[in-house]
């Protein structure tokens, strides 16, 4: 099975460009953002371990662990999938490497969308004013959220990088434009 990761900051794009992704790999994009979401609102044993996130903290490694472990079970046997949202931290790093050892798979291909700090402010408000998102409507955690990637998963893609190739993606342009450029990465 074909593993991609998509990493990049909140509100770079990352959802819309793992769309195109999926409509043009067939692979299966996986948001752990939208898993936990899912989580909370069935209220399953995970959610209760979950809090931080709604003040735009990252969810605690091992309970993202149990996560990611319940997510690539339930996908075994797909041609690919996407994985998003995940590492967020150098320890997630590890522990993703050792889930994908476990189920005899490796990383295909990283893709870093980068988007500069301004507009990611700017897709943040504007994401609010088209979200029915409870998280969406804080502008502080906007910010909280955007401080929590540059401090705690910048430092993982690094590291990441040092382990696999990265493809380092300009993602301030057109959709249409940053949709070619992870489909040449990819294809």
């Amino acid at each position: 099975m074909q593993v991609i990761l998509m990493t990049g900051p909140p509100y770079a794009g990352k959802g819309t460009q793992c769309a195109h992704l999926q409509a043009a790999s067939g692979c299966k994009h996986l948001s752990t953002g939208e898993r936990i979401r899912w989580e909370k609102e069935a209220g399953t044993p995970l959610a209760q371990l979950m809090t931080e996130e709604e003040k735009g903290q990252l969810v605690p490694d091992k309970v993202m662990e149990q996560l990611v472990r319940l997510m690539l079970q339930e996908n075994r046997g797909l041609a690919g999938i996407i994985l998003d949202g995940y590492p967020r931290t150098v320890p997630q790093v590890d522990t993703l490497l050792k889930l994908l050892t476990e189920e005899g798979l490796v990383i295909s291909k990283v893709l870093n969308l980068q988007v500069p700090r301004a507009e990611l402010l700017r897709r943040a408000k504007e994401r609010a004013l088209s979200s029915s998102r409870k998280d969406d409507q804080d502008e502080s955690i906007h910010l909280e959220r955007i401080s929590v990637f540059e401090r705690e998963t910048l430092p993982a893609i690094t590291y990441l990088s040092s382990i696999v190739p990265v493809a380092h993606i300009e993602g301030e342009g057109r959709e249409e434009v940053t949709k070619q450029l992870i489909l040449r990465e990819i294809m």
